[in-house]
C-alpha cells in the first residue's frame, strides 16, 4: 500500500532532514505505522536547499555523520575533512537508500495546519495539497534554520536580473562568469560565498551592516589511509564529542587564562587559529565566553590576524566587529575571505555608513550612489529557531496558538515538549540539546530521549502525555539562568532572537532559544527526567488497548 493512501498514522514525522530520516528510522525499525512529511522536493534539509557556492560543514565530516550505524560507519568514505553540499546530500540519500526509508517519505507536502483534537487526543492535519490527516503524535522536526528572510527594501521586485536569498539558490546553478554580482550581508553563509565566488565573477560589490568574527577552516583532503585511521577511531571520536560542551572534537584549555602569561595565550592562539575547525572558538580559554577581559583579548588578537591578511587598513578596520567581542556568537569559518577584498573586482560598501535605499531594475541605490548588476544575493539570515514553527498553524489545547505562546520567545519543557500541547515532541526544539551543539550529536540525542519516551508512552498504554506548566516554567528558567552567565547575552545573533529582518526581533528583548550549558549537561538532565519516571509529564489514559505493533502498516 503507498504512503500516501494512508490518512491516520500513529506518528507523524515533519521534515525530511536529519532529524527526520533518524527519527523515521528508529519509528520504523519498531514497525510503528509513521510517515514523512517533507514541504520540499526531496530529502536533506539544510543540505537539499542551500546550494550556494562554498556551502559546507564547519564541523568536522565523521563528526557531523549518524552515529547509529557500525555498517554506515565502516561503509561510508568523507572525502573532505569539512565536506561540501553535494557529498552531504549524498551522504544522507545514501542512509535513507540503504535503510529503504524513503517509502515512508512523502515529498511536496507542507503543513499548513496541525490542531490537537482534545476528544480524540489525536493531532489533525492540513495538507497543502488539500489532504487531512491525522495522527496520535506529532513529532516536529523543522529545523532551525530552515525559514529564510529577506530585507525590508522598496522595489525588490522590479529588478530585471536574477536574485534570489543563498537558501534558495537555484538547484541548476548559476552562471557567474563575467558577471556584476551584489551580495547583501556578511553573516556565515556570505563568508563562505564570496570566499567561494570572488575570482569567478566580473565584479562583486558585498553590503555590510555589520561585520562578522570570522577564523579559517583549514580544509584539507581526507585519503584512503586516514579514513581507516578515523573508521578505528569512531568510538573515541564520538566519546570526545559526548563530554565536550558543544559536542565537538575540541576540548575547552582548563588552564586558569589570568595565571598564564600572555606569551602563553598568544601561543596557545598562534596554535589554534592553525589547525582544522573550530579549535580557536572551542578549544580556547573557557574565560574568554564568561570574562569581558579575556574576551578583549582573544578579540584584539583576532582583529591582528585579520589586519595582517588584508591589504587596505581602511577595509581591514571594515572587517573587525566593534559592537561584540570574539567568540560569543556561532563562529563563521572561512577559506580566503578575508584575502578576497584583497582583489581589484571586490569592492566593499559599508551600509551603515550610506544604507541601501531601494532595489531598483538594474541594481541598488544607497544614500550615497547607485550600483548595476546581474545578479543580486541576499544573504540576509533566517528566522531562527521558531520561524519554521510560525509558518505552520499549529493549535494546541483549547486553540492556543503556538506562535501566540512564543511571540515574546519559547518556553518548552527541555526544549522537547510544550505545556498545552500535547503529544506533540520537537526533538531539536528551542531550548534543546541541539540547538548550540554540532547538529547531528544532538539530534541523536533529542530522537533516542523522544523514543524512550514514546515507548514509555505505548508500554503503559497511555494516549496521552504533556509537559506540566511547572516543569515546562522551570526549565525555561533554568535556560534563562545560562545566558546570565555568558557573554553572547549581549550578541546580536539568532542565539539571542535577533534579526533585524523579522518584524519584532531587531533590536530589545532577548529571546531565550538555545540551551547553553553544554551536552554533558543536558543529557544528564534529560535522562534524569527519564529515569524518575519522566517527572514534569502528565500522563493519561490506561487503557488505550492498542499497542504499538498492532499500529504498524506495510509500505510498498
Amino acid at each position: 500500500m503507498s504512503i500516501a493512501t494512508e490518512t491516520d498514522f500513529e506518528v507523524i514525522v515533519i521534515g525530511a532532514g536529519v532529524a527526520g530520516i533518524y527519527q523515521i528510522k528508529r519509528l520504523t525499525d519498531l514497525g510503528i505505522k509513521a510517515t514523512v512529511l517533507e514541504g520540499y522536493g526531496d530529502l536533506g534539509g539544510t543540505w537539499y536547499n542551500n546550494r550556494y557556492p562554498g556551502a559546507r560543514f564547519d564541523s568536522e565530516s565523521y563528526t557531523y555523520g549518524y552515529s547509529f550505524s557500525k555498517e554506515v560507519l565502516e561503509e561510508w568514505h568523507w572525502k573532505e575533512t569539512f565536506s561540501p553540499q553535494s557529498e552531504n546530500l549524498r551522504y544522507l540519500n545514501f542512509v535513507a537508500d540503504k535503510f529503504d526509508l524513503r517509502k515512508y517519505m512523502q515529498f511536496n507536502c507542507r503543513v499548513e495546519a496541525a490542531h490537537f483534537d482534545e476528544d480524540t487526543n489525536q493531532w489533525r492535519l492540513k495538507i497543502n495539497d488539500g489532504r487531512e490527516l491525522s495522527c496520535r503524535f506529532l513529532v516536529l522536526a523543522i529545523g532551525l534554520l530552515s525559514t529564510p528572510t529577506l530585507p525590508r527594501y522598496d522595489g525588490m521586485d522590479s529588478f530585471k536580473g536574477q536574485s534570489f536569498h543563498t537558501f534558495h539558490w537555484p538547484h541548476e546553478g548559476v552562471d557567474l562568469a563575467g558577471k556584476k554580482v551584489g551580495v547583501i550581508g556578511t553573516g556565515a553563509t556570505a563568508i563562505q560565498l564570496i570566499a567561494e565566488i570572488a575570482d569567478k565573477v566580473g565584479e562583486l560589490h558585498v553590503f555590510q551592516r555589520r561585520p562578522n568574527w570570522s577564523a579559517p577552516l583549514n580544509n584539507s583532503p581526507i585519503s584512503e589511509e586516514k579514513m581507516t585511521d578515523i573508521r578505528s577511531r569512531y568510538d573515541e571520536i564520538f566519546e570526545i564529542c559526548d563530554r565536550t560542551p558543544g559536542s565537538f572534537v575540541h576540548e575547552p584549555d582548563r588552564r586558569p587564562f589570568f595565571e598564564l602569561s600572555r606569551e602563553e595565550r598568544v601561543a596557545l592562539w598562534d596554535k589554534l587559529y592553525d589547525e582544522p575547525g573550530f579549535g580557536i572558538w572551542l578549544a580556547n580559554f573557557r574565560e574568554i565566553f564568561t570574562d569581558e577581559k579575556a574576551n578583549a583579548e582573544i578579540s584584539d588578537y583576532i582583529a591582528d590576524r585579520i589586519r595582517r591578511r588584508v591589504k587596505d587598513p581602511v577595509t581591514a578596520e571594515k572587517l573587525i566587529p566593534k559592537d561584540h567581542g570574539f567568540g560569543i556568537q556561532r563562529l563563521p569559518l572561512e577559506t580566503n575571505y578575508f584575502e578576497a577584498y584583497n582583489r581589484d573586482n571586490v569592492h566593499l560598501v559599508d551600509i551603515s555608513e550610506t544604507p541601501i535605499e531601494r532595489v531598483t531594475e538594474t541594481g541598488l541605490e544607497t544614500t550615497k550612489e547607485s550600483y548595476d548588476f546581474d545578479i543580486i544575493v541576499y544573504s540576509t539570515g533566517f528566522d531562527a529557531i521558531t520561524g519554521a514553527y510560525d509558518h505552520i498553524d499549529i493549535q494546541g489545547v483549547g486553540g492556543e496558538k503556538l506562535r501566540d505562546k512564543w511571540e515574546d520567545g519559547p518556553s518548552t519543557f527541555l526544549g522537547v515538549l510544550v505545556h498545552g500541547f500535547p503529544n506533540l515532541l520537537m526533538p531539536t526544539g528551542p531550548q534543546s540539546g541541539s540547538a548550540s551543539t554540532n547538529y547531528p550529536r544532538g539530534i541523536e540525542n533529542g530522537v533516542n530521549w523522544c523514543m524512550d519516551l514514546l515507548d514509555y508512552i505505548w508500554e503503559h498504554g497511555y494516549n496521552r502525555a504533556e509537559a506540566t506548566i511547572e516543569a515546562e516554567e522551570k526549565w525555561t528558567a533554568e535556560v534563562t539562568k545560562m545566558y546570565s552567565i555568558m557573554l553572547l547575552r549581549k550578541a546580536k545573533s539568532w542565539f539571542t532572537g535577533y534579526n533585524s529582518n523579522v518584524a519584532g526581533h531587531e533590536e530589545g528583548k532577548v529571546r531565550y532559544f538555545v540551551y547553553n550549558g553544554g551536552t554533558p549537561k543536558y543529557v544528564a538532565s534529560i535522562k534524569a527526567v527519564a529515569g524518575n519516571d519522566y517527572e514534569g509529564i502528565e500522563f493519561e489514559g490506561g487503557d488505550h488497548t492498542s499497542s504499538k505493533a498492532q499500529k504498524s502498516v506495510s509500505v510498498s
